[in-house]
């Protein structure tokens, strides 16, 4: 628990160099982060530590590919339509080397009524943070092929693959590991990417958000309601109420 914790704190110290101070210090901290975390899964002995410590190496990783791709020339629907699908990979990766299943890590349909229910809820949320962020719309110009690669990006970008990396790597790593503390624990991983936004109050939603997401994938072992509620909610937030209100 201890080494989670000083995990933890050096993921947000280094979130905290990268958009508060020097964008390249602090992907220097993320890439010995990553380093470090790949090196100590391999010696420790304890088997849900090693599986906590080498799932943990997502978040730095995250960050390393948001911010050195040279992606400059694309807009940022295309950026998401590059990074993610090697996030994905990663992810997957990660959950061969760690011996988890698809199934244990939420690639089922159960309990499909709630599923949809939670889905729904993104509505709510991609409401509110519009009123906390209110960021500009992601493409300039409405068309058709426009708007639907702009969904397909959010929901399948930053709805899936952030909900698999998280609430599903993460989280079913964690578990075995930190017990009734894994919720709030990747909650808080998942709010402290969320400084790039430069708001507090944000950060307090998304972590809200991030256990209510974990609560969820924890009780139905499912992530298909909380992936539709992430992608509504960006869709909401970055295309919807921008562009149309």
């Amino acid at each position: 628990m201890k080494l989670a914790i000083l995990y933890l704190v050096a993921i947000t110290g280094a979130e905290i160099v990268t958009n508060y101070f020097d964008l390249m210090v602090g992907v220097i901290c993320h890439v010995v982060l990553l380093a470090t975390l790949i090196v100590h899964s391999s010696l420790v002995t304890t088997f849900p530590s090693r599986k906590l410590f080498l799932a943990l190496a997502l978040v730095p990783l995250v960050r390393i590919v948001s911010v050195v791709m040279p992606l400059a020339q694309f807009s940022l629907v295309y950026c998401y339509l590059i990074i993610y699908p090697i996030l994905f990979l990663a992810a997957w990766a990660t959950m061969r080397r760690l011996d988890f299943t698809p199934s244990e890590v939420g690639f089922t349909v159960r309990r499909l009524p709630l599923q949809l229910i939670v889905a729904l809820s993104g509505v709510i949320f991609g409401v509110i943070e519009y009123i906390i962020l209110r960021p500009e719309p992601l493409i300039s110009e409405l068309t058709w092929g426009g708007a639907l690669l702009v969904v397909f990006a959010l929901v399948a970008g930053t709805g899936f693959v952030e909900e698999f990396v998280f609430r599903g790597v993460i989280q079913r790593a964690s578990i075995s590991a930190l017990g009734g503390w894994a919720l709030p624990y990747v909650a808080f991983l998942f709010a402290v990417l969320h400084l790039i936004h430069h708001s507090a109050l944000d950060i307090v939603l998304v972590f809200a958000v991030g256990l209510f997401f974990g609560w969820v994938v924890n009780k139905t072992g499912s992530l298909l309601g909380v992936t539709l509620s992430h992608g509504i909610a960006n869709t909401i937030l970055y295309f919807i109420i921008p562009y149309f209100i």
